[in-house]
């Protein structure tokens, strides 16, 4: 829902600093790898109970995240380059409420595997909708940049980025806090099937 806003607000700078990095050599994928083991190293973190220096090492995964889209249009975008980019950000979405479950598995597993299951749903919803849409060759004009058709919803990647930083500070309120954006994402899933049925009717 806010990923747009954000955007808007943070592309000049991130526009440079990808400026700077196409200048030094550095290419998207790389980034997307970095990214990616980066945000990895932040769920073995929580899992340890090192929650403050986890929510920096997230921060800085999604740094690469963003950079990397700015650096692959800087150059040139590649398949493989959004196929990394989609399945290591669901493989890194999905690790960070399992390190909570391994920090205190009787008092997190169960939320974190509810939360797991509704990202199952926006995930699926969100990659059944994007390859039909290639198929009728359906295009996103809220985010034309994407290599795919980005759908929208209720709890996209800056919600669910609070909702990490929320769950590093307060840790001890984990459960809470899973279960109450699982609800959000379920929201997500049923709009996404509402509007995906509709527009592929």
């Amino acid at each position: 829902m806010l990923d747009r806003a954000l955007q808007q607000r943070i592309a000049p700078a991130i526009e440079r600093i990808a400026q700077g990095l196409v200048r030094r050599g550095v290419t998207a994928n790389q980034l997307t790898l970095v990214g990616f083991a980066i945000g990895i190293a932040a769920a073995v973190l929580i899992a340890l109970h090192l929650y403050q220096a986890a929510l920096a090492l997230i921060l800085l995964s999604r740094l690469c995240d963003g950079l990397d889209g700015a650096v692959a249009r800087i150059t040139r975008p590649t398949d493989v380059g959004g196929f990394l980019d989609i399945a290591l950000d669901f493989l890194f979405y999905a690790a960070i409420p399992l390190g909570f479950a391994f920090a205190d598995p009787a008092r997190n597993a169960l939320a974190a595997a509810t939360l797991l299951a509704a990202f199952a749903g926006t995930m699926s919803s969100f990659l059944a909708f994007a390859v039909l849409a290639a198929k009728r060759q359906m295009h996103s004009l809220d985010y034309p940049d994407k290599s795919f058709y980005f759908l929208g919803g209720l709890t996209e990647a800056t919600e669910t980025l609070a909702c990490f930083a929320a769950m590093c500070l307060w840790p001890q309120h984990f459960a809470l806090l899973a279960y109450g954006f699982a609800a959000l994402c379920a929201i997500t899933t049923l709009t996404r099937l509402w509007w995906g049925s509709r527009a592929l009717s």
